[in-house]
C-alpha cells in the first residue's frame, strides 16, 4: 500500500513573492570587471571598465600621479610604448597628457579586445593596440625611436631583464623607462644597460622606478 503524499506548509507572503520573482532561467553573468580612472590630462576623471583577471595589477592612482609628476605632466609630442599593457592605464595616461603616439602591446586576446574598445570609446586616435610578445616587439623597434617605455610585467615571469635590455635600445640617450618590479632593481644591472635610476618609490609590494638612459650601449 502506498503512503499518502506529505503536505508542504504554505509559503508566507514574503517567501511566495520572492519565489514568484525568481527567474526560471537566470541570465549568465559575464566576466567580472572593475573600473580604472584616468587621473590627468584631457580625459581626467574618466572611468573605464576593465576585466578582473589573475595577475592583472593596474598601477594604483597614487603611483601614477607620482610618476607623471616626475615626468612633468605634459608629454606633448612624445612617442610611448606600454609594453605589457594589461588594462592599458599607463599608456592611456600618457595619451591623455599629449603623447603623439602610444603603442600598447598585450599577449592576452581578451585584454587586447578591451584595450581596443576603450581606445575607441575615448576616440584615442594616437593609440595603437597590438597583440604580441612585448619583449619581441620592443626588440623590433628602431633604435632610439621612442621617448618612454612602460615595463610592468607579471611579477612571476622571466621578462624583466630581457624587457629592460630591449627597452634601453629603443629609447635614445636622455629617454625614459618606467619599471614596476617586486624588488628595487640593482644599480649595477642598470649601469650595464646604460641606465640610471632617477626616481624610486615603494608602494606596498611594488617598487616603481623611473630610469633614464644616460649612455650609449656597447
Amino acid at each position: 500500500m502506498s503512503s499518502a503524499p506529505s503536505k508542504r506548509p504554505p509559503l508566507s507572503g514574503a517567501a511566495r513573492h520572492a519565489a514568484e520573482k525568481k527567474p526560471k532561467n537566470p541570465v549568465p553573468k559575464g566576466p567580472p570587471s572593475h573600473e580604472i580612472r584616468i587621473i590627468g590630462g584631457q580625459w581626467r576623471r574618466t572611468r573605464l571598465k576593465v576585466l578582473d583577471k589573475p595577475g592583472l595589477r593596474p598601477t594604483p592612482d597614487r603611483v601614477r600621479e607620482t610618476l607623471f609628476n616626475w615626468l612633468g605632466q605634459d608629454l606633448s609630442g612624445w612617442r610611448c610604448v606600454d609594453a605589457f599593457a594589461g588594462t592599458g592605464v599607463l599608456g592611456l595616461e600618457a595619451a591623455s597628457r599629449g603623447a603623439v603616439h602610444v603603442l600598447m602591446v598585450e599577449q592576452d586576446a581578451v585584454l587586447v579586445r578591451d584595450l581596443q574598445e576603450n581606445a575607441t570609446r575615448l576616440k584615442a586616435s594616437m593609440v595603437s593596440v597590438q597583440r604580441g610578445d612585448a619583449v619581441s616587439t620592443l626588440g623590433r623597434l628602431p633604435a632610439g625611436s621612442v621617448d618612454l617605455v612602460f615595463i610592468d610585467p607579471p611579477f612571476d615571469g622571466p621578462w624583466f631583464e630581457p624587457a629592460l635590455k630591449a627597452a634601453s635600445r629603443a629609447v635614445p640617450v636622455g629617454g625614459w623607462i618606467y619599471l614596476e618590479a617586486p624588488v628595487a632593481w640593482p644599480t649595477e644591472a642598470l649601469t650595464s644597460l646604460g641606465l640610471q635610476c632617477e626616481r624610486h618609490l615603494k608602494a606596498g609590494a611594488v617598487h616603481a622606478h623611473l630610469l633614464q638612459r644616460t649612455a650609449s650601449l656597447a
